[in-house]
């Protein structure tokens, strides 16, 4: 096996720890301090939704990165790894000061940097990376309006039910957080 792929192995399986490091805590933290579900469960079915993630619904995030944001011919052994040293050393930096900060958006951003370096900024699809620009900046609002939303039907629905209900909502909870874990 040439060194150079081992060296991308070792620091994909990195990106991954850090990933799970950096992002998971988000998806379990509900559910544990709910106590909807013990800890080592919480983690565990968290640990086999995210890894039965893409195997389920498929690498369109991969896909969208490997020809629509850059030239998928520029995506070689050189590139990756300096993408993943970016990203790891911003994951580190991140985690370190306590700025959140999505694994993923940093894997892009090492990706359009180092093709950008190594093959010009010819070579970047500025169309994919407005695409995920503009995603990045309309999942929050997004995500704020649904959450208003759906907080105040559920306020609605639940304002008279007796504690039992909260046994529903532990449930959900799990629920929405493997949904989470699986995207």
């Amino acid at each position: 096996m040439p060194p150079l792929l081992i060296v991308l192995i070792a620091l994909a399986i990195i990106f991954d720890f850090l990933n799970g490091v950096h992002d998971s805590s988000n998806i379990v933290a509900t559910m544990i301090s709910s106590r909807a579900i013990r800890p080592q469960v919480a983690l565990f079915m968290t640990a086999i939704a995210e890894f039965s993630g893409p195997f389920i619904f498929g690498v369109a995030v991969a896909n969208t990165i490997g020809h629509e944001i850059v030239a998928s011919e520029n995506l070689n052994m050189v590139v990756i790894i300096a993408a993943l040293l970016s990203a790891i050393i911003w994951n580190i930096m991140t985690w370190l000061l306590g700025i959140p900060s999505s694994s993923s958006h940093a894997l892009i951003g090492g990706i359009v940097g180092a093709v950008a370096i190594g093959a010009g900024f010819q070579e970047i699809h500025m169309a994919g990376v407005l695409k995920v620009l503009l995603t990045l900046f309309i999942s929050p609002i997004v995500g704020f309006v649904a959450g208003v939303i759906i907080a105040n039907i559920t306020y609605a629905a639940s304002w008279k039910a007796s504690p039992k209900i909260n046994g529903v909502f532990k449930k959900l909870q799990i629920v929405t957080s493997l949904g989470l874990a699986l995207s």
